[in-house]
């Protein structure tokens, strides 16, 4: 887009559906180089991806041009087609409906890269269930706990 200069930084969080712990040390590179490539062919760009067991963080620099929640939702869509080709999963992968988005200004971007890549440290501290509260809380958004997760497999 000529005469559109921007600097967008959002990190993107979602979870397995269910937040079932699916995503397996063995396979997960392979399913972050398969979201990046699938961000890079939307003219997107991610500094950093990480997850654990049950959720992934991305952090995207964007162009204006996209919809956060296309993008998000397109992911989601083809990283679970491709999860469920190469049957990574003994059942049916599917990500959780939803996300979080919160944005940084270009100063915070190292240290929230850092913060992604240090994920699996991070989560022998604290669960995700309270990180993403915490999310939350830090970005004052309102929310209804009720409708945070679907634990409905999980009972």
């Amino acid at each position: 887009m000529p005469g559109v200069y921007s600097e967008l930084h959002a990190q993107i969080v979602f979870a397995t559906k269910y937040r079932e712990a699916l995503l397996d040390p063995s396979w997960e590179e392979r399913i972050y180089k398969y979201i990046c490539k699938t961000t890079e062919n939307k003219n997107q760009k991610i500094l950093s991806i990480n997850g654990h067991w049950d959720h992934v963080h991305l952090l995207l620099g964007f162009r204006p041009n996209v919809c956060i929640s296309d993008l998000v939702r397109d992911i989601k869509r083809s990283s679970s087609l491709f999860i469920n080709e190469l049957q990574l999963t003994k059942s049916r992968f599917a990500w959780q409906d939803g996300f979080g988005a919160f944005s940084y200004s270009k100063k915070d971007i190292d240290a929230v890269a850092k913060y992604i890549l240090n994920q699996k440290e991070h989560h022998r501290k604290t669960t995700f269930k309270d990180e993403y509260i915490q999310f939350l809380e830090n970005f004052e958004i309102e929310f209804d706990e009720r409708y945070l997760f679907d634990f409905s497999l999980l009972g």
